[in-house]
């Protein structure tokens, strides 16, 4: 695991050939088929250098979930465990890899009327009146969330108007048991290199094309699965929000802000043992002692 640019794709794929196994992507985005270049999915000969699992798997229009990519990553683990001893998990999301690590508790599919309606009120009355919402619905979860992130707060109430329930009652929040090991390794370096690595990483996207891959599914930007850094800020470019440079500019900025967040959340699981991305052979050797 480790923050968006820092070479997850490039490090397990050499520790996969290296124990001559296959590789579970954790990754939220790439598992769109449409969605390549603002994902960095793999290339083609990243994807023959080593069998990956959940790439480009999903159409943007399917509804997926970390609670799906459990049941799914585990269903394969196991069909894949017969044929190797390790496997690699690897990815940014920090859901996703909480999920097959912890497991996540099943919450209800969701009612897309009733998130419309939800949407309607936040974009006609602000926050404020999902969050107290909230705080009658389910007080406990309400001192629980960061109030600041919309999403959660609006996520939270429609789980308590579909279930009539409290959300804070249907999370459990208790590790499941698996049937195999698990090494966590995490990737870093300096915050500087990260996030020159990004800003490079973005320019050469727009060199690839970004731009026309996002005017594509400009008509369809409402999809969750276009909620995504690289797409919504080229997305506010075609509204005429802002210009081009600025619209880059912010992609760069966002992406660097989620970085940010991810190791802040990766840094939190006192299991993981962190490493430079260029220190394969150490990462081997520490795989192999824990083995």
């Amino acid at each position: 695991m480790g923050p968006t640019g820092i070479g997850k794709t490039k490090t397990s794929i050499q520790i996969a050939q290296h124990f001559k196994t296959e590789i579970i992507s954790a990754d939220s985005r790439q598992i769109f088929k449409e969605l390549k270049i603002g994902t960095a999915t793999p290339s083609a000969e990243e994807l023959a250098a080593a069998q990956h699992h959940h790439i480009g798997s999903h159409s943007i229009h399917d509804y997926y979930s970390a609670w799906e990519f459990e049941q799914d990553a585990i269903e394969l683990s196991e069909q894949l465990f017969k044929k190797y001893s390790q496997l690699i998990l690897t990815g940014g999301s920090m859901m996703y890899i909480d999920a097959v690590c912890n497991g996540i508790d099943e919450l209800p599919t969701i009612d897309q009327e009733l998130r419309e309606q939800l949407k309607q009120q936040y974009n006609n009355e602000g926050i404020d009146s999902i969050r107290r919402q909230l705080k009658q619905l389910d007080p406990v979860f309400y001192d629980q969330v960061d109030l600041k992130n919309h999403k959660r707060v609006i996520h939270a109430v429609e789980i308590c108007l579909m279930t009539g329930n409290p959300y804070s009652s249907l999370r459990t929040n208790t590790t499941k048991q698996r049937p195999f090991d698990i090494v966590k390794i995490g990737l870093e370096m300096d915050r500087k290199d990260i996030y020159d690595r990004i800003n490079k990483r973005v320019d050469l996207m727009i060199e690839a094309g970004l731009i026309e891959e996002a005017k594509q599914f400009h008509p369809q930007k409402e999809l969750n699965s276009l909620n995504t850094v690289g797409y919504k800020e080229l997305f506010a470019y075609f509204d005429g929000e802002c210009d081009l440079p600025k619209a880059i500019e912010l992609i760069k900025r966002n992406s660097r802000r989620y970085a940010k967040k991810q190791l802040t959340w990766f840094k939190k699981d006192k299991k993981t043992t962190w490493f430079d991305p260029n220190d394969i052979n150490k990462m081997i050797s520490f795989i192999e002692q824990k083995i």
